[in-house]
């Protein structure tokens, strides 16, 4: 039942997100055309979403290693 739930719940997320860019690519367009900035502002923000995951697994990896040093110095 799980593996179900979860299945369909992957299959419905990718529709969702790919209506959503049509959207933020055509209002980003519309801005740009009259010479706003809210495309530097959408970047940045894709940049910040992409990189939170590399922040959080480098913290992890850091905090692990700390400890697998400190259980060989043991």
């Amino acid at each position: 039942m799980g593996t179900a739930l979860l299945v369909l719940g992957l299959l419905v997320v990718p529709v969702a997100t790919h209506a959503q860019c049509a959207m933020c690519k055509a209002t980003v367009e519309t801005n740009a055309e009259g010479g706003g900035v809210e495309a530097e502002g959408l970047n940045a923000g894709i940049v910040y979403l992409m990189a939170m995951p590399y922040v959080m697994m480098g913290t992890v990896g850091f905090f692990w290693y700390r400890s697998t040093k400190k259980k060989q110095a043991e």
